[in-house]
């Protein structure tokens, strides 16, 4: 059984959409308001479902925490709003929510959408295996014969996202949108010190050659000879 957090202001609305989600046997925790949100935050959540416009901070604030703390990042966020132009969607995609719903919407449409991002998610946190290298996204561990390999947060994430998609490249553009979000200013550069910080950590492993340059072009993850 799936557990949401839904983060909703307007008592008729939240309490429509937890019985409606309770009938589909998800576990509902209701918060009204930003702060109250975070005092009911667990790592075992699901998926979250939230407002935009709340109380005092607004959920476009909180999924930008949410976003930067190492233990909640993880969790898919779905917004329910009545903002429903292109532009706030955009803005609220871009903030790290992982879709967007404009009010009113029909059940059937958020039974889809939630089922669609949980099955993305799990996807996500399936572990992986590319020769003797063993990616655990739940864990945040990465692993060769069972000995575990030290990487920053970054160097994770960059892994994690090259290994569910080898052989294929990548411009540094797109690195850097989806490792550090397009919300913030970083050089194209960064992802070279991060790359060569990465084949650093992998190197006594011999899965530094893994890491392929595409001159010209960016990067790509592969076991095959370049």
């Amino acid at each position: 059984m799936a557990t949401i957090l839904l983060v909703e202001d307007e008592p008729a609305i939240r309490e429509m959409i937890s019985l409606f989600l309770q009938q589909k046997d998800y576990q509902v925790i209701s918060a009204c308001d930003y702060q109250t949100a975070l005092n009911k935050l667990t790592t075992s959540l699901d998926l979250i479902l939230v407002d935009w416009l709340l109380p005092g901070r607004s959920g476009i604030q909180l999924i930008r925490y949410l976003k930067k703390q190492p233990d909640y990042q993880h969790i898919p966020i779905i917004m329910l709003t009545a903002r429903s132009s292109e532009e706030d969607c955009i803005q609220g995609l871009n903030a790290g929510a992982d879709d967007y719903i404009s009010k009113p919407f029909s059940w059937q449409i958020l039974q889809a959408r939630i089922d669609a991002v949980l099955r993305r998610h799990k996807h996500n946190h399936d572990i992986i295996k590319i020769d003797d290298l063993w990616l655990d996204p739940q864990a945040q561990r990465v692993s060769y014969q069972q000995k575990t390999i030290s990487l920053s947060g970054t160097e994770f994430k960059l892994l994690h996202y090259f290994m569910q998609n080898p052989d294929k490249v990548y411009p540094r553009e797109l690195l850097l949108d989806r490792i550090w979000g397009n919300d913030i200013y970083i050089e194209d550069r960064t992802v070279d010190v991060y790359i060569r910080r990465l084949r650093k950590s992998l190197a006594p492993y011999g899965f530094d050659g893994y890491i392929q340059t595409v001159r010209g072009v960016g990067y790509r993850f592969s076991n095959k000879a370049d």
